[in-house]
């Protein structure tokens, strides 16, 4: 059962990483008409970062009167709300202490009519120049929901970049391969943007709010409203990546929880009716995927497991060791067509060696999964700098 589970979701994830290799789009033209945007940027106790986050998205090169920038306040020092109240930013200040609610409250805080486009932002993200512009182009043409490509703005440390480079894994995998497949893209969980309507609506739904992977949910809804996210490769938003064993921790129990309760959301009441076409199987099948590092954590017991038959002499292995080592080659081989040509470098070379402790780290956030949890895993943020993109 192990060997044909492997073999089926390292079979998908090979396809797809050929389909996105092969990736071709021509992007809708420059357009004079400009959309109006209210950017929101949600923060919990993030006095630290959140004025540069606020200030940089206050001059993005986007023509001035079409796009405000809010941030929704949770737990920031009076002091910060008032530096970012005199630079201009609107601020909302809320209690939530879950991102899903304070979004909520800040979309329902929307003046009707007033904005077309909602695009949301983590409290480290920075868009690059020309990415709202690009945006519009995407709207115009007729697009509601769209993910930007975020990348890594910091690589400081090797789990940084580790986790910069799964980054890109992920954007090559489940937004650049599905999208060559005629899939919708998945949420990144910032960097997003939608009709103004639509978001609004998706929040509606009440469950979101209590969901800690709110970003899946929000794929959940445009699946149920037969709604593609577009992913757009060429609008960058730099993110913070995890520097830490500790705060990567807790960030993968965070994502862990999400999925594993988004699993659960396909057999829920509401998700019965819905259309059963490849789009809703395709999104099944992404969430019965194991988390990247877990699937080097069962190769790692399977090649320790070779090892002993060689030694011992028992035979316990079926298919033969042959059958299991030629899927890790494939799961190699899907990984190294995902990762950009950029980060074939010795750095990354030297950055494999925190690997091991990576899996161990994995291994504990999986002991740390609880149903049901309510609150949010924040995942303190640091870096105020920004690499060269």
């Amino acid at each position: 059962m192990l060997f044909i589970y492997l073999f089926c979701s390292i079979t998908y994830l090979l396809v797809v990483a050929i389909a996105g290799m092969m990736h071709q789009e021509e992007a809708p033209p420059e357009t004079d008409k400009f959309a109006s945007f209210a950017i929101l940027i949600p923060s919990y106790r993030d006095d630290h970062i959140i004025v540069q986050t606020a200030s940089e998205a206050l001059n993005h090169n986007y023509p001035a009167g079409f796009f405000d920038v809010t941030v929704i306040a949770d737990s920031l020092l009076p002091q910060t709300v008032a530096i970012l109240r005199k630079m201009g930013i609107k601020v909302l200040e809320v209690s939530a202490h879950m991102k899903a609610k304070s979004v909520h409250a800040a979309l329902q805080s929307l003046p009707n009519g007033k904005y077309d486009v909602v695009m949301i932002l983590d409290a480290d993200n920075i868009m690059k120049s020309g990415c709202l512009r690009l945006v519009n182009n995407y709207y115009q043409a007729g697009y509601l929901a769209m993910q930007c490509h975020r990348t890594a703005k910091n690589d400081q440390t090797s789990i940084a970049l580790l986790d910069a480079i799964s980054e890109e894994i992920n954007n090559h995998l489940f937004r650049l391969g599905q999208q060559s497949l005629g899939f919708s893209a998945a949420p990144s969980g910032s960097g997003m943007a939608f009709e103004t309507k639509l978001i609004q609506s998706i929040f509606t739904w009440k469950p979101i709010l209590d969901n800690p992977g709110e970003d899946r949910e929000i794929d959940m809804q445009l699946l149920k409203r037969g709604i593609k996210l577009h992913y757009i490769p060429d609008a960058w938003v730099l993110d913070e990546k995890v520097a830490s064993h500790d705060v990567f921790e807790k960030q993968r129990v965070r994502w862990m929880e999400a999925q594993w309760y988004q699993v659960r959301r396909f057999m829920e009441p509401d998700m019965k009716g819905i259309r059963k076409d490849a789009q809703y199987y395709n999104k099944l099948i992404q969430n019965l995927l194991l988390p990247r590092s877990l699937y080097l954590v069962v190769f790692s017991a399977i090649v320790f497991l070779v090892i002993i038959r060689y030694l011992t002499g028992w035979a316990f292995f079926f298919p033969l060791p042959g059958w299991w080592l030629s899927l890790l080659l494939f799961f190699m081989l899907t990984l190294a067509i995902a990762i950009p040509s950029r980060y074939y470098s010795l750095q990354t070379g030297k950055a494999l060696v925190s690997l091991p402790m990576l899996m161990v780290t994995m291994i504990k956030a999986l002991l740390r999964i609880r149903k049901g949890r309510k609150e949010f895993l924040h995942t303190p943020k640091s870096y105020t700098g920004m690499n060269d993109q």
